[in-house]
């Protein structure tokens, strides 16, 4: 979240960002200063009465050592009626504290410089595209059709088992999935990232952690009983894993890889864009994640730009990547550069990627820090990446790589798959 200072530095900043994601802050704002404001006060008045206490201690004792038992009691009762006080006074300063924390809960990060204006997909800007559109057969057939003809993913098994959006993988195509997999931690490796395993249900401070709540509760699966949550995205918990953590400036930058199983309502969605593998509500990805000083965060984006690039280019597929304007991006970003893989026989591009840098945002819900050379503490940023999401990969790559004679395996996965065409 947004912290009081960058909002009383400048508020009028902070509304003119927030109104490039769409969102009208001035109301929140003036309310959070108002609350601030009061809370300070507060906060005053407490500190007075704190002295004051420590005054008539010092009276009490006086008196007691003079013998002066009628002072000692006057100045006893003075005592317990400042503390009374004292007492509310802490309340108060604690509700206003919880207050700002909630008002600050439900606003957005503000958009650094380098975002578009512009309010949907349309308006967001391609700044870098690669690789070669393959030109099809004529009987070139969409990867549902694909998965079927080849029996790689049973879309009706999975609504029997589970319900639409599961889908069940089999044979080679299961074996594809697999290798995807470890393709990509593989290369995350090499990169420098250290793998984690994480949990795939996270408590409700990780949700408030990394910005999922509140913002997308709706979109998250809640198990009630435990009030608990199925992640939408390695990102949750892993960069949880630094929550309430002072790293030594030495330690910086962390960079960890994860593969995990994604779990999402996606609710609202139909159409076309539900067909097949194309949306899913659990799908498998490797995600990327780097807590850096702030001064190198956006050097660190770029790397991990040409990582999720340099993955495409080795799997042979059409690429481009978008700067997202201001009101397609989350919540929770400064800004993102998403990913898209050009599907040959839908004939159309498919989002595999999101990179993002969230600056300070997560890192003070979060409260991970590091201590610089200074010896002060100060927030980190962070950054996540996925590298990559597989549903929309593998539609791409049946779809490309299909052939009158089968569907050929790109060569950077023939170690992990054993074999180099589906036939």
């Amino acid at each position: 979240m947004l912290t009081l200072q960058q909002i009383k530095a400048d508020p009028d900043y902070i509304v003119r960002r927030l109104a490039v994601k769409g969102f009208e802050a001035r109301e929140v704002i003036d309310r959070v200063i108002e609350l601030d404001n009061r809370r300070r006060q507060l906060q005053l008045e407490s500190d007075t009465r704190a002295a004051e206490l420590n005054r008539l201690a010092a009276t009490v004792g006086k008196a007691m050592k003079a013998g002066d038992k009628e002072a000692a009691e006057a100045a006893k009762a003075q005592v317990v009626t400042l503390k009374d006080t004292q007492k509310q006074l802490a309340d108060a300063v604690a509700q206003a504290e919880s207050d700002i924390r909630q008002e600050l809960l439900n606003v957005p990060n503000i958009p650094c410089e380098m975002v578009p204006e512009g309010r949907t997909a349309e308006d967001n800007v391609v700044e870098k595209t690669g690789g070669k559109i393959p030109e099809l057969h004529d009987d070139a057939l969409c990867h549902w059709d694909l998965a079927k003809k080849y029996n790689l993913v049973d879309f009706d098994l999975g609504v029997k088992i589970t319900g639409a959006g599961f889908p069940v993988y089999l044979g080679k195509g299961a074996k594809l999935q697999r290798a995807l997999i470890q393709f990509f931690l593989d290369e995350a490796s090499a990169a420098g990232y250290l793998e984690v395993q994480p949990p795939y249900v996270v408590n409700e401070a990780s949700g408030y952690g990394t910005g999922q709540l509140p913002d997308k509760e709706g979109q998250m699966y809640h198990v009630t009983v435990d009030n608990l949550y199925l992640i939408p995205t390695a990102e949750v918990p892993v960069t949880n894993l630094y929550r309430d953590v002072i790293l030594p400036a030495d330690a910086l930058p962390v960079k960890n890889c994860a593969y995990s199983a994604c779990f999402r309502r996606e609710a609202g969605s139909y159409g076309k864009d539900v067909r097949g593998l194309n949306r899913l509500h659990q799908f498998d990805k490797v995600e990327i994640v780097r807590i850096e000083k702030p001064e190198n965060s956006y050097a660190a984006l770029e790397e991990m730009k040409d990582h999720v690039q340099g993955l495409l280019e080795k799997l042979g597929l059409p690429w481009h990547i978008l700067r997202l304007c201001g009101g397609d991006m989350s919540f929770t970003s400064a800004i993102t550069f998403d990913f898209e893989v050009y599907s040959a026989a839908q004939g159309r591009w498919l989002e595999v990627s999101s990179v993002s840098n969230f600056e300070t945002y997560q890192a003070n819900r979060l409260k991970c820090r590091y201590r610089a050379e200074d010896k002060k503490t100060r927030l980190c940023h962070t950054l996540n990446g996925s590298a990559l999401a597989l549903p929309r990969i593998m539609a791409a790559l049946l779809e490309n790589n299909q052939t009158p004679e089968g569907i050929r395996v790109p060569e950077c996965l023939h170690k992990y798959t054993g074999f180099t065409i589906i036939d």
